[in-house]
């Protein structure tokens, strides 16, 4: 059974970092800098592959690796009998901007969906939102040079209320335009589902195992359609 990297994410409907604060970061070592597959039981020769590039909430930080969402879509997937394989490309602490300058390691495997889960990390170090849009644009660009066929999926995020509306507003907006520009399909709200339920490991910030299948079915009712 594969290793998961784990990576982090704040929780956003339970967050309560400032904008000036920095979140507390778990940090990967290039040794672990891997991609993590999840194994399907169909032969290799005759499967695609999801990529799943993003941070902390696609790890599955401080669950098992079986309690992650990447996993329990593979084992979705499986149940189907649908020919493919979840790849698991998260970094813990990861900014747009950091995978924009690892994407090209990345793409040096075959991707046949890319699911795009980063901005968060941004919004909580109080990022230029024109930054992340800009990183955001610059990932699916190498996505596309790399294989024009690639179906990409854009998970959206949303910034808590003590970042102030505009702001709120503005973070939202990039998500669905950028998916909008780059013909992608797009996952509203990542964490759709969670707000003010308490599902999370104890630190107000990462979802616990059911909190995990929550994310799992809003990944599900987009990325379905394109199997």
């Amino acid at each position: 059974m594969p290793k998961l990297v784990i990576f982090f994410i704040g929780l956003v409907a339970a967050s309560c970092e400032s904008k000036q604060e920095g979140p507390s970061e778990v940090t990967v070592t290039p040794k672990e800098q891997t991609k993590s597959t999840i194994k399907s039981t169909e032969s290799p020769d005759s499967i695609m592959t999801i990529l799943f590039f993003g941070n902390s909430l696609t790890a599955g930080y401080g669950l098992d690796e079986t309690e992650a969402f990447p996993y329990l879509i593979q084992t979705r997937i499986d149940s189907l009998g649908l020919p493919y394989q979840v790849v698991n490309g998260g970094l813990s602490g990861e900014t747009t901007a950091g995978g924009k300058g690892r994407i090209d390691w990345v793409l040096r495997s075959p991707v046949d969906i890319f699911v795009l889960e980063l901005g968060a990390n941004d919004m909580l170090r109080g990022l230029d939102l024109s930054e992340t849009d800009k990183n955001l644009r610059a990932i699916l660009d190498k996505v596309r040079k790399a294989n024009a066929r690639t179906k990409i999926v854009i998970a959206g995020m949303q910034a808590p209320p003590n970042m102030g509306k505009d702001y709120q507003d503005n973070f939202a907006a990039i998500f669905g335009q950028v998916a909008k520009d780059y013909d992608a399909s797009l996952i509203p709200f990542l964490l759709a589902g969670l707000e003010g339920k308490g599902l999370d490991i104890g630190d107000g910030k990462h979802p616990n195992a059911e909190g995990q299948l929550i994310v799992m079915e809003n990944v599900w009712s987009t990325l379905k359609d394109l199997l």
